[in-house]
């Protein structure tokens, strides 16, 4: 959904940020006093904080923080504690400034101000002082004592009244570390002129027709009467709306049919009202059947780019993970295999060392294992590099397995962190203290490798199998309804047990995996009480907002969308087209990455998108299974174009070319690449995601077979039609657009052929000139055919016999992209892509890369000497002088700078906030550059020249 905020009012116009008030809602203390208006005895008297409706604002707000937070009325416990909120000025240590706005005359006599200080790089101020806006200039209020500077307390400074309609609070760091506020009071001194409410109607969303969207309201009043009202109405739509109570804050409404919706808070009091607006998008409910998996067989790869980064992947990338996981003598970074054998040696009773690295560090030895999985299901093809890393790969497998499951315990339980803790220092799986510990993220990684060692191996070898199933019916035995309730703070069990649930129906039937499926469910809706951070502070249907750590966020989404396609829960699918819209059409990169780092490795507020931004290469790997899940459900190609944009961009590149190091990070302004990292995720989870290509290029229904992705491939999607099926595809697409399909089913079959018709219009946030979409020819056999398009795929039914041949052509040019006003990072810039690839400029291929881009034409141009192979794009700067752009996956793989083991870090980065366990970490001097060496984002001319 596109349509912005809107905020109205009446009598007189107040309001403030929905984004800002929804800030207010993160602890316990500050919903209880937003859910309920704010009310005070209407004595004139006695001193009202008329900060409660002041408009909060600044020179600078960090994009984790809110100027809302200031006057949330939240009452923190200590200086570190942001439940209620917080604004902050980081990474800014320069003097900065604050201020209230009211919209008539009020007169004050004191404040008090409560400063933030989170024992990092958030602290109190040296100093700070009050001004007051005399009508002409801001003037220091007078007679005031010293303004205090001391945390976990307010600080109250009083002074002579002032009457104005303005105060400013300005504050300069202690010199390090940035500044920030919990909460600034201002206090009434005499009578109070009235004001209206302040409403906040809530975050735009989406609903399913027929479904509910839950309706959380927000009213700020300075004192009762007995007039105070609030209500909620329909002010436009196709349908109707009906509100359970239309008179209360929080409520539920349903609407009739699809279309969109603006929905309206109203509330009134002492003669005064003001409203707020809400933006519903309804959409038609999913098909009532989602589609079905193909699942990751042996296949073969033709399509030169594919082959060339999947054999990167397999000759050295994995190869290398293997070594590091068996590596016992790494400094940071540590806990590989080795901590499987101290656990094993524990549940024998014997003498045991002590768990190494992080608590989760077992992802990286379960990422690997399934990364080896997959990649011996590529077909080799006589490339002796590959036929040796294989096996290599076997030789290791065989070698891990049994360490592995020696450290399974007897009932199934699998985390060597806990295994090894000691009951004094973990006396409890799966409790409140140790959520942060991530039992179900390691299991889950777990469980998953264990489906891909099955389909590698044909089911023949059934260990891991039924392992992941001893450990899955371990959790199921132990937590649900009647049982324990429970949620782990980093999520990925969720996705996993719908995926195992999945698999284990397909392979044995009889619904035995329906028990996992019902656990999925039960531990999302387990998830309120808690914070943003780890997406706990709602209950999943009545989240629409994508925030917190992003990797946890969109393995959270990925989980949600799953089950609302196995129930067809109505609150769930309406949730997570909310999710889903917020995330790509206010918070998206246009190299389909997401996470700003604005938060802790997260989302920031609406169109935070800075060019040197986080983009966790996990983030990527978790959208990816994010927008493939919401294809299932839809069988809407639009998904499928989403991530293939990620995957082409944000994920390719995240290995170098070489595959001899990642990328935890992904911004659009270079991209700094290592060997290793302290936090156990992004380097197995890179190639098994990747490696994945049947799974990502295909999906199956009752009546036929989608296409979804085009790499010149030879793969088994199983059966169609009650017949199994070969397809074979020849192409060098990205680089042409031509494709060639051959459909080999074993018995000729009735069944339709669906391939997606790309459509380069991914998100609102971007438009691209020219526009591309469509289909240059398609044939079949020869023949020219115009099919019905249908959810963005062309579909062809016919009767289908080995051989058939389908040839389409895809429109490939190139594209400028320009960014949405609203974000700052790309105003005046432009952006270059050809098909789904974005591309870079870099110092490697011009000496300049800071010029505005010339108003020449742009023309795509193939150099077979560069990068491997790739199709760059050429034109002019405005100088004259010739300019190349490259893919945004080869970026930065011609520094010439040696390779750091680790990349560089400024300390700020919790990557396991919570935990047990600590891991050492180290990290290298982080380096200054003069200028960029890589960017996505360029000058541009035409802005250039009116400027």
């Amino acid at each position: 959904m596109t349509c912005s905020h809107r905020h109205a009012a009446a009598e007189p116009a107040t309001g403030t940020s929905r984004r800002g008030a929804i800030k207010v809602a993160l602890g316990a203390a500050a919903v209880s006093i937003a859910d309920q208006a704010v009310a005070l005895p209407a004595d004139a008297t006695r001193p009202v904080n008329l900060a409660t409706v002041a408009t909060p604002s600044g020179a600078y707000v960090s994009g984790d923080t809110s100027f809302a937070a200031l006057n949330s009325g939240a009452e923190p416990a200590h200086s570190g504690d942001a439940s209620g909120g917080a604004y902050g000025t980081w990474p800014r240590t320069d003097p900065q400034a604050v201020e209230y706005a009211w919209d008539r005359p009020v007169t004050i006599g004191a404040a008090d101000v409560y400063w933030w200080s989170d024992g990092r790089g958030i602290a109190a101020p040296r100093s700070a002082r009050l001004l007051y806006w005399d009508g002409a200039r801001f003037m220091p209020v007078k007679g005031a004592n010293r303004l205090g500077t001391s945390v976990d307390r307010f600080n109250r400074v009083g002074f002579r009244p002032v009457t104005t309609q303005r105060l400013r609070l300005e504050f300069e760091g202690d010199g390090g570390r940035s500044a920030g506020l919990l909460q600034w009071r201002v206090w009434s001194s005499g009578p109070v002129p009235p004001f209206a409410p302040i409403v906040a109607a809530g975050i735009d969303r989406s609903v399913v027709a027929g479904g509910r969207t839950y309706l959380s309201g927000k009213v700020k009043r300075l004192s009762a009467s007995a007039s105070d009202m609030v209500r909620w109405t329909k002010v436009s739509g196709p349908g109707q709306v009906s509100f359970e109570d239309a008179g209360a804050l929080v409520t539920r409404a349903s609407v009739t049919a699809p279309g969109d919706y603006v929905l309206q808070l109203a509330a009134a009091g002492q003669g005064k009202a003001a409203r707020s607006l809400v933006a519903v998008r309804a959409k038609a409910p999913p098909p009532p059947r989602r589609l079905d998996v193909v699942y990751t067989t042996p296949y073969s790869i033709s399509s030169p780019l594919w082959r060339d980064r999947a054999k990167s992947l397999i000759v050295n990338w994995i190869p290398h993970c293997i070594a590091y996981c068996e590596r016992t003598d790494l400094t940071a970074g540590q806990g590989g295999l080795d901590n499987f054998v101290e656990a094993a040696k524990a549940l024998r009773g014997e003498p045991h060392g002590e768990h190494k690295g992080y608590v989760f560090s077992n992802a990286w030895v379960h990422q690997t294992v399934e990364s080896m999985c997959i990649a011996l299901m590529v077909d080799p093809q006589g490339d002796r590099e590959i036929v040796a890393a294989q096996d290599h790969m076997r030789r290791s497998l065989e070698r891990w397995i049994p360490i592995i499951l020696a450290a399974q315990e007897p009932d199934g339980y699998m985390q060597t962190a806990y295994t090894l803790a000691g009951r004094q220092n973990w006396a409890e799986r799966w409790s409140p203290e140790h959520r942060g510990d991530h039992e179900g993220y390691v299991a889950g990684y777990f469980i998953e490798s264990a489906i891909n060692h099955h389909t590698l191996t044909g089911g023949r070898d059934l260990r891991l199998y039924d392992a992941a199933k001893k450990l899955a019916d371990c959790w199921v035995a132990n937590i649900g309804p009647g049982k324990k309730a429970w949620f782990d703070g980093h999520q990925e069990m969720e996705q996993a047990l719908v995926r195992f649930g999945r698999f284990v129906n397909d392979t044995e039937g009889g619904g035995r995996g329906d028990a996992y499926v019902r656990l999925a469910r039960f531990l999302l809706d387990s998830r309120e009480g808690g914070s943003e951070y780890d997406q706990s502070h709602l209950p999943p249907e009545q989240q629409y907002e994508a925030v917190g750590h992003a990797v946890r966020a969109v393995y959270f989404y990925s989980g949600m969308a799953d089950i609302a396609a196995e129930t067809a829960d109505r609150d769930y699918q309406s949730a997570v087209l909310s999710l889903w819209d917020n995330m790509v059409n206010r918070k998206y990169y246009v190299t389909g990455g997401v996470g700003s780092g604005d938060t802790s490795e997260g989302f920031g507020v609406d169109y935070a998108l800075r060019n040197d931004a986080y983009c966790e290469s996990c983030s990527s790997c978790g959208l990816i299974f994010f927008q493939y899940k919401m294809n299932l459900a839809y069988h809407d190609a639009s998904y499928a174009d989403l991530y293939e944009e990620t995957m082409y961009n944000a994920l390719l590149g995240a290995t170098d070319l070489a595959g001899r190091s990642f990328t935890y990070t992904n911004p659009l302004i270079d991209t700094e690449r290592a060997k290793w990292h302290v936090c156990p995720c992004c380097v197995g989870n890179i190639p098994r995601t990747l490696l994945m290509l049947p799974t990502w290029a295909y999906a199956k229904s009752d009546d036929g077979l989608y296409v979804n992705m085009f790499v010149g491939s030879t793969i088994n999607v199983g059966d169609v039609a009650g017949t199994p099926v070969e397809m074979v595809q020849e192409t060098d697409y990205p680089w042409h657009g031509k494709v060639a399909i051959t459909v080999n089913p074993k018995q000729s079959r009735r069944f339709a052929l669906r391939l997606r018709v790309p459509d380069r219009k991914t998100s609102a946030l971007y438009q691209s000139e020219p526009a591309v979409s469509g289909l240059v020819s398609l044939s079949v056999n020869g023949t020219p055919v115009t099919p019905r398009i249908e959810r963005g795929y062309a579909v062809i039914t016919r009767e289908w016999r080995a051989g058939d041949r389908v040839e389409l052509e895809l429109p490939l040019r190139v594209q400028r992209v320009t960014g949405d006003e609203r974000i700052e990072a790309t105003r005046g810039k432009v952006a270059l892509r050809y098909g789904p690839l974005v591309y870079n400029v870099e110092r490697a291929d011009q000496p300049r890369i800071d010029l505005a881009i010339g108003a020449a034409g742009l023309s795509p141009a193939w150099r077979g000497d560069l990068l491997g192979g790739v199709m760059t794009i050429v034109g002019e700067w405005n100088d004259g002088s010739r300019l190349t752009a490259i893919p945004n996956y080869a970026r930065m793989n011609r520094t010439g700078r040696p390779l750091a083991e680790l990349p560089t870090g400024d300390g700020s980065v919790d990557y396991a906030p919570g935990t047990a366990v600590v891991a050492q970490q180290t990290a290298e001097a982080a380096t200054r550059r003069d200028s960029p060496q890589s960017l996505v984002w360029i000058r541009d001319g035409a802005s250039a020249a009116s400027s």
